[in-house]
């Protein structure tokens, strides 16, 4: 029998992601505390992700063309919150609490895709992240690129 009890990844995530703040907010616990309980770290996030899928029996469904697919569905709910408004609507969306929850949710579905996608493909996040702002480094150094929207092969 599985305990239910017990402190895991999830367990961990949802008390710092939904529970803390609440109890943060009711003024129940400090924000000191809840600072450095922050669920930032990709591997901890990604722990939390793989129980909660394994949990509902959904690997099964996670191939990584399956996983790329809904990403990319998850990006384009993200494009349509951008959907037939100015730039100056788009930049008042923080501002609203609930055009901001949608904001932060499209933002929360697009990364755990990217964290199942790199679990799956063996993708070290942090590291390729690393490794592409070095490879951008060399393809736009800041003295052809600087206030330049031109791309690399169009860089003089």
């Amino acid at each position: 029998m599985v305990d239910r009890c017990a402190v895991t990844p999830a367990v961990t995530w949802l008390a710092v992601t939904a529970v803390l703040p609440l109890y943060l907010t009711a003024g129940m616990i400090g924000a000191a505390y809840l600072k450095d309980l922050k669920m930032s770290d990709f591997s901890g996030l990604t722990a939390a992700l793989l129980e909660f899928r394994d949990a509902r029996d959904w690997r099964q469904f996670h191939s990584l063309r399956n996983l790329i697919t809904s990403l990319n569905l998850e990006a384009s709910e993200l494009l349509e919150l951008t959907q037939w408004k100015t730039d100056a609507e788009i930049d008042a969306l923080p501002g609203d609490p609930k055009a901001a929850e949608a904001l932060r949710d499209e933002c929360a579905d697009i990364l755990l895709y990217l964290l199942l996608i790199a679990d799956t493909a063996g993708i070290d996040l942090a590291a390729a992240a690393r490794s592409k702002l070095a490879k951008n480094a060399v393809k736009y150094p800041v003295e052809k690129a600087y206030g330049s929207r031109a791309k690399y092969t169009e860089l003089d």
